[in-house]
């Protein structure tokens, strides 16, 4: 499964979207399992900004989608291996 790189909410609406068709669900069946209405859950997917950290949690988890957090330093840059019991300088 792809991987996709959220830096503001703009971009989190459309994949929310995707996301929910991709699991084959309608708006109606994802607001009954968040516990808000249709017109709730409309709303929120239209501005993903306006989601709680916890909300979004529960959704992506209904959603069947993880969330991952990581670096945005590369690898290459990195001095030592983040593994290594070298400490960085």
């Amino acid at each position: 499964m792809p991987q996709f790189i959220v830096r503001t909410s703009e971009q989190l609406a459309p994949l929310l979207q995707a996301f929910r068709k991709q699991a084959g669900l309608t708006q109606r069946e994802v607001a009954l399992r968040l516990g808000v209405t249709q017109q709730t859950y409309s709303a929120l997917e239209r501005n993903a900004d306006t989601v709680g950290a916890g909300r979004l949690l529960k959704l992506l988890h209904i959603l069947g989608v993880d969330f991952v957090l990581g670096d945005r330093t590369p690898a290459s840059l990195q001095e030592t291996p983040p593994d290594s019991d070298t400490p960085r300088w």
